[in-house]
């Protein structure tokens, strides 16, 4: 049971300066987590009593089922604004039929996640290259930023997740500009900065939201035009069965499948830097996936939208001395008080209260470091970033993550195709052999030619290896012994095995002898069972380079030991054969 519910393996051991630990955490994190949660509702498209439901139920299921003990459960900027881009295009924003649909998906996404746990898919996760999230989070960082210049600026802009489409709006509606409400949110965000960088310590966004509801009320701003949150429905979510039709399920399928591996990314991301600062608990990925997904199934039936691992409240959660998952239900019982006693007191909230405390949030989403340490190294991971970067602005979110990931695989598989190959030479008089362009002095044997191929050799690249052994072969004089170093040949499919027969047998055909050297076991196996091993000849297979040019130099045969060791496919059956 303590595999399924790590909540059981270290509760045992809970004591008081643990709770001592947890207590401020949970308090501190609670607090912070209601005017987040409602201002990233907002971004969702939802009323924002929706992120306070998104707060509650999540923290809890977590706080038993995952191996994480300081990550924060919720809401979170990244996963709203994908949920609003995909809902956006199937149903009218803030409808009941948006709503119903927005619960909808953290009942799919939980799902997903739980049956990838239960499959040991955490793995697909890897896919998400770091470029691709880079260029991905930063597009998403400016489209979150962009669609709450509505708030900022008092008007009615169009929201999209085409930052273009907005731009245009916002600069079409810019005599409509509500100048309180765009003082108000301006001075919230300079309030939020500087917040952060002299007393972090403080909960900057709900200082923001007290000092926002004090000034609406004592000045009384919202006869001045100033747009309130407005009244918030009282008490905890009520038990609810989420209903779905099939045309529903099929449009949200794809948003699910999205939400939950960039959701899972980010949780697990978090963690594993979590996990690195102290050595109390392991994060266990499958389990990870489990955890979450059971949160959303289940938060799904108290009316809560997709939630997952956040950044700044773990950090947070962290900092204020959070030790074990009880930090978590401290934090979920704050929330429940909040809804059931003092929802009245955010009636007079500005909207762009809220809009100020999610740029704030989204700014650090933005890296810039990044891109310019790959312009600098990698060229090409960076033209990848910058690819991802704008198809999300320009095209959408979902397909800013799709066609990333397409190019970074295309890349994968193009490199895959013309990997490293070197023709290698002695250093001085040691058994080193290296590549001759990184070690112009190394020395070249007089009619003999050693090539390395540094990958898997498959249908993909059989050819390239083909032509360059040909041209090599072409440009030796007198040649006489060819050695080819396995040692970076991991794999070998039946394509790369048919082309090396054909080719070895025309090399022999020319008076040439083939040595392989440094071949891994399991790649031993398939020369065996193509029939290379025959046409090479087994006496020509060698443990290192160096092993076999002094084999031939001297012309003296080598120890049986050594001979088994470069051949054998099996190494017990092999060497009692020898002691026999």
């Amino acid at each position: 049971m303590k595999k399924f519910i790590p909540f059981l393996s270290w509760i045992k051991s809970y004591d008081r300066s643990t709770f001592l630990g947890d207590l401020p955490a949970g308090l501190t994190v609670g607090v912070m987590l209601i005017p987040q949660g409602m201002a990233y509702a907002m971004i969702a498209g939802l009323p924002p009593v929706y992120g306070l439901y998104a707060a509650l139920v999540p923290q809890i299921i977590y706080a038993f089922l995952g191996t994480s003990r300081q990550l924060a459960v919720g809401p979170v900027a990244m996963d709203s604004l994908l949920v609003a881009s995909g809902l956006s295009l199937i149903s009218t924003v803030g409808s009941e039929e948006y709503i119903l649909l927005a619960i909808c998906l953290a009942l799919l996404m939980g799902l997903m996640q739980f049956v990838m746990g239960l499959f040991k898919l955490g793995f697909l996760v890897n896919f998400l290259s770091r470029p691709v999230i880079s260029g991905f989070t930063s597009a998403a960082a400016f489209i979150i930023g962009l669609n709450q210049l509505k708030h900022i600026m008092g008007v009615d802009i169009a929201r999209s997740n085409k930052v273009h489409l907005v731009l245009w709006d916002a600069i079409n509606k810019m005599d409509e500009v509500h100048f309180f409400t765009l003082g108000l949110g301006l001075a919230a965000i300079v309030m939020l900065k500087l917040m952060k960088r002299y007393t972090p310590r403080i909960p900057a966004a709900l200082a923001a939201v007290v000092l926002g509801i004090a000034s609406v009320s004592i000045f009384h701003l919202e006869s001045k035009g100033i747009a309130v949150v407005g009244a918030i429905p009282e008490g905890l979510p009520l038990f609810t069965i989420p209903s779905l039709n099939s045309d529903n399920f099929s449009e949200l399928l794809p948003i699910a499948g999205t939400l939950a591996l960039i959701a899972f990314m980010e949780a697990i991301s978090i963690s594993k830097a979590m996990e690195q600062r102290q050595k109390e608990y392991k994060v266990v990925a499958n389990q990870e996936l489990i955890a979450l997904g059971l949160s959303n199934v289940i938060a799904s039936f108290f009316q809560s939208y997709p939630t997952t691992g956040g950044f700044s409240r773990t950090a947070v959660n962290v900092q204020s001395g959070a030790r074990s998952g009880i930090a978590a239900l401290i934090s979920a019982a704050v929330v429940g008080l909040t809804l059931l006693f003092l929802t009245s007191l955010f009636y007079n909230l500005p909207n762009a209260i809220l809009g100020a405390i999610i740029i704030v949030s989204v700014i650090g989403l933005v890296d810039f470091s990044y891109p310019i340490r790959l312009w600098k190294k990698r060229k090409q991971e960076f033209f990848l970033l910058i690819f991802t970067f704008f198809i999300t602005l320009v095209v959408g979110i979902k397909e800013g993550i799709l066609y990333g990931v397409g190019l970074s695989l295309l890349l994968l598989i193009y490199r895959t195709t013309k990997p490293h190959l070197a023709i290698l030479g002695r250093i001085d008089e040691t058994d080193l052999y290296k590549n001759l362009k990184r070690f112009p002095n190394a020395q070249t044997l007089k009619g003999t030619l050693i090539l390395r191929f540094d990958a898997q050799l498959y249908f993909a690249n059989a050819q390239y290896f083909k032509e360059n052994l040909e041209r090599a072969i072409r440009e030796e004089q007198d040649l006489s012994l060819l050695i080819i170093s396995c040692e970076g040949i991991n794999y070998m499919d039946s394509s790369a095995a048919q082309m090396l027969l054909s080719l070895f047998t025309d090399i022999k055909k020319q008076g040439i002898c083939i040595a392989l050297s440094s071949a891994i076991g399991p790649l031993r196996d398939i020369l065996e069972k193509s029939g290379i091993a025959d046409i090479v000849g087994r006496e020509n297979m060698f443990n290192s380079v160096g092993e076999a040019v002094r084999c031939y130099q001297s012309g003296s045969c080598r120890e049986k030991l050594l001979l088994k060791i470069a051949t054998q496919t099996n190494w017990k059956e092999q060497n009692d054969k020898l002691r026999n």
